[in-house]
């Protein structure tokens, strides 16, 4: 598979990404957001960070590059598009994505691991894991509470676009257990068609053992499959 990998000023989870989908053998493009052409890829990374120091609004200058334009032509062809933390920002900023990701409820960043449940892997970035499976991942975020009104709330409940939640060790949904506030404890949204991914958790930071876990491997085995 061909992945290319979108570098904005302020990323700092592009090298990350690319060494997972190089570990797994991905011909992977390292593409400066500048650039006006995209390579021929099965799947678009937009990884985490903090692009242009998150003036503004977290994504809203990167949602501005001129790659994004071809991003959104390669989205719109069904090329698998996978957005990181500040990657899923810029998803909704550039409209790939419905919805707002607002500041943490407690007004802090917020950086350190958490739990989410499996909640659909009748898709194709999650079909390695089994349903209501608990993953370990990494959160780094100051605007990650997930916002949007009730008929799209009701469309992803609905339409099984919502694959992760942030939950205990049990696999139960509460407030407790849900670091920055996301309405319903989402943690990762879908578009209709399922191609274009959205979540806060870092999935590339969980994929060595030696490191960490390899809870977000499956992830990326997922896309191989």
């Amino acid at each position: 598979m061909k992945s290319s990998v979108i570098v904005f000023p302020g990323s700092n989870c592009d090298r990350d990404v690319a060494v997972v989908l190089e570990k797994l053998q991905f011909k992977n493009s390292m593409i400066w957001h500048k650039e006006t052409e995209l390579p021929r890829s099965d799947l678009i990374v937009i990884p985490g960070g903090f692009s242009y120091g998150d003036y503004l609004r977290s994504g809203a200058v990167a949602a501005k590059s001129n790659i994004l334009s071809e991003v959104i032509r390669a989205a719109n062809k069904g090329a698998l598009i996978l957005g990181i933390c500040n990657g899923f920002q810029i998803l909704i900023e550039c409209g790939l994505l419905k919805g707002a990701l607002l500041r943490n409820s407690k007004l802090k960043f917020i950086s350190k691991d958490i739990l989410v449940k499996v909640l659909s892997n009748k898709n194709k970035f999650f079909n390695k894991y089994k349903d209501g499976e608990v993953l370990k991942l990494n959160i780094a975020h100051n605007e990650g509470n997930y916002f949007t009104d009730k008929k799209h709330l009701d469309e992803l409940e609905d339409n099984n676009l919502i694959p992760l939640k942030y939950c205990d060790k049990k696999g139960n949904l509460n407030n407790e257990c849900n670091p920055n506030g996301s309405i319903n404890n989402i943690a990762g949204i879908f578009n209709k068609d399922k191609n274009i991914l959205g979540m806060m958790p870092h999935p590339e930071r969980m994929s060595d053992k030696f490191l960490t876990n390899e809870d977000g491997l499956g992830l990326f085995l997922s896309l191989m499959n």
